[in-house]
């Protein structure tokens, strides 16, 4: 058992991810520690050099896995008895070259199913005062989805009710029947609202008990951020970098908790609507 403070980042071995580690580990003391998560030992060893201050370690940690967080959870609870910030960052990306009836099982697995599982395993562990928080995206919400399929995610309690949802639209990509109806074609909404659908049913369970506890459960948008990814889709040659983008999401975790911020989405402090 410890009184350090422990920190968790999932999909930490570059981009968004490393710097929020990075970010972590300067804002943090020497006597706490930030685990720099990913699915591949040599790049997430990469990753560690040369970050300071707090006790930066490098575990792999792969959330497609569907024993891993559960796993993962384990050990941080024998070690440290809990943890105090967890962001959630892991990610599959996608190029415009990728068919989505070839990607859409992978996918969903790291983006959707690996947060669930993540919201699941560590969501008991989160300390009082922690802060538990899904990167998602601005295309998160219900405006960016026909009418017709709100109901999909909309009002859901349960994580496994997110996760039904999750399994019904990536069958449906993947037998081609989604090209025939109202669901978007490109993959990243339904998986950045099933995402933020995740953090509101959890939310709706905890929001008293956890305010009590200083606590902060919530999904966040960086903003567009200029990677070789994003470069893929959009024009983000004026784009903030993976540090830069991390400063609201870190400032998030350090500042004091906005109630009005629990259990949903919040983009540069504010909350963006869900509907």
């Amino acid at each position: 058992m410890t009184t350090s403070l422990i920190a968790l980042v999932t999909g930490a071995n570059q981009g968004l991810g490393r710097a929020l580690a990075a970010g972590l580990a300067r804002r943090l003391t020497a006597q706490d520690v930030v685990y720099l998560t990913g699915r591949d030992s040599a790049r997430v060893a990469e990753a560690v050099e040369g970050l300071s201050g707090a006790q930066v370690r490098g575990e792999l940690f792969d959330v497609a896995d569907p024993e891993a967080a559960s796993r993962f959870a384990e050990r941080l609870r024998d070690r440290h008895g809990g943890v105090d910030i967890v962001f959630g960052n892991a990610v599959m990306r996608v190029g415009p070259e990728d068919d989505p009836r070839e990607i859409i099982g992978p996918y969903t697995q790291v983006n959707n199913f690996g947060t669930t599982r993540l919201l699941r395993a560590f969501a008991p562990l989160v300390r009082d005062g922690g802060r538990l928080i899904v990167v998602a995206s601005s295309l998160g919400t219900l405006h960016h989805l026909a009418p017709v399929l709100h109901q999909r995610f909309d009002g859901l309690s349960t994580l496994d009710q997110v996760d039904k949802q999750v399994a019904a639209w990536r069958d449906a990509v993947a037998d081609g029947s989604a090209r025939s109806g109202a669901w978007p074609g490109f993959v990243n909404i339904p998986s950045k609202i099933a995402q933020v659908a995740a953090v509101r049913a959890l939310a709706s369970h905890r929001r008293a008990a956890d305010l009590d506890r200083g606590t902060l459960l919530a999904a966040v948008c960086p903003g567009m951020i200029n990677t070789p990814t994003s470069a893929k889709w959009w024009d983000v040659s004026g784009a903030p970098s993976p540090a830069e983008a991390a400063v609201a999401l870190l400032d998030l975790v350090f500042e004091p908790v906005q109630p009005e911020h629990y259990g949903q989405l919040v983009r540069f402090g504010q909350v963006v609507p869900w509907k």
